[in-house]
């Protein structure tokens, strides 16, 4: 099959690899239609790493993804050949204390798409997953809409994560595809306060389509100044979605006391700083989101139901043979680029 390897950091190869083998009888070979750019993809494209996750070059990373069921193995009986699917990129073991407990995105056994030394990642022509991370799609619903629940589903779990209220002020940092998801599944809610920011004024005004309460550029004016003019008693929920420490440090500026700092964004830096006094005599609760869990099927429902319309987030499309030029552009923020679809 054909594949997209990262060879080094910032170099893509595409070369012909063997074609992918079911092996367990719950495995299902897929062909792959579509895959989204990510931010993580952009981590490991800039530096071949994310913490601990080294990449050992060459490398097929990528992980959101949709596309049609080749072949299933014996005891498949969730999808069938010629079935369209999206793919949760995460496969758990199911057996361990996480699994038992309901937290699957923190299977001590976890693999993942596109994740070094777990599985290998979609930006290629077939993959091979265990049934129980493809989800039939309707025939009406896109193969670029199965993949973008992928994102979505990581914006429900953090607002379901939140235990936010409909009358909460919430603000979100960082207006990127995570950013945008968690935005969309607070409006699916009926979360009507919410505040958002950006670096990129191309993505303040692709935030705009959804009208937040305010919106602000924290590079040409005080977030927390303007804010505290509109709602002086600040905000009840954060999202940091932008991976940026400093967003970290001034998302505790914008809680009130008793707040909830919701943290989505990856860093590039292994460790940030936090302003612990602060958090201290402000009470903050901090939550940690890693990917998600039970939210997948919520996902596609609120995009096949309507409720939500994330197609205008894929702004710019390109072929296999095209990956570097994606991936550049998506690494530079560039043309206004929010979502990159490869199709094959």
């Amino acid at each position: 099959m054909k594949a997209a390897l990262l060879t080094e950091i910032g170099k893509f190869e595409i070369r012909q690899i063997p074609d992918p083998k079911i092996f367990n009888d719950t495995d299902v070979l897929v062909r792959i239609k579509t895959i989204g750019v990510c931010g993580s993809d952009i981590h490991y494209y800039k530096t071949g790493k994310i913490g601990s996750q080294i990449i050992k070059f060459p490398f097929i990373i990528g992980h959101e993804t949709g596309g049609v069921v080749e072949l299933t193995g014996n005891k498949v009986a969730k999808v069938k050949p010629g079935q369209r699917v999206a793919v949760d990129p995460a496969v758990s073991c199911g057996h361990c204390d996480q699994c038992t407990t309901g937290r699957e995105n923190t299977c001590r056994k976890l693999l993942f798409l596109g994740c070094p030394g777990q599985l290998q990642g979609c930006l290629c022509e077939y993959i091979v997953i265990d049934e129980k991370s493809c989800f039939p799609i309707k025939d009406t619903t896109t193969f670029e809409q199965a993949t973008l629940s992928e994102p979505l589903a990581i914006g429900v779990y953090s607002v379901d994560r939140s235990m936010i209220t409909l009358s909460a002020d919430t603000a979100i940092l960082g207006a990127g595809p995570i950013g945008m998801s968690v935005f969309h599944a607070l409006r699916a809610r009926g979360n009507n306060n919410v505040f958002i920011t950006d670096k990129i004024e191309d993505r303040l005004n692709f935030a705009g389509t959804l009208n937040p309460r305010w919106s602000g550029n924290p590079d040409r004016t005080d977030i927390v100044k303007e804010i505290s003019k509109i709602n002086p008693l600040l905000m009840d929920v954060v999202f940091e979605c932008s991976g940026d420490p400093r967003a970290v440090i001034q998302a505790i500026d914008l809680l009130k006391p008793g707040g909830t700092l919701v943290i989505v964004g990856i860093t590039e830096t292994d460790e940030i700083s936090f302003p612990i006094h602060e958090l201290r005599r402000k009470e903050i609760t901090i939550i940690n989101i890693r990917r998600q869990a039970h939210c997948t099927q919520k996902a596609i429902d609120l995009l096949e139901q309507g409720k939500i319309n994330m197609d205008a987030m894929a702004t710019h499309h390109f072929s296999l043979e095209e990956i570097q030029k994606a991936f550049d552009m998506v690494a530079g923020y560039k043309d206004g680029v929010m979502k990159a679809i490869i199709s094959i």
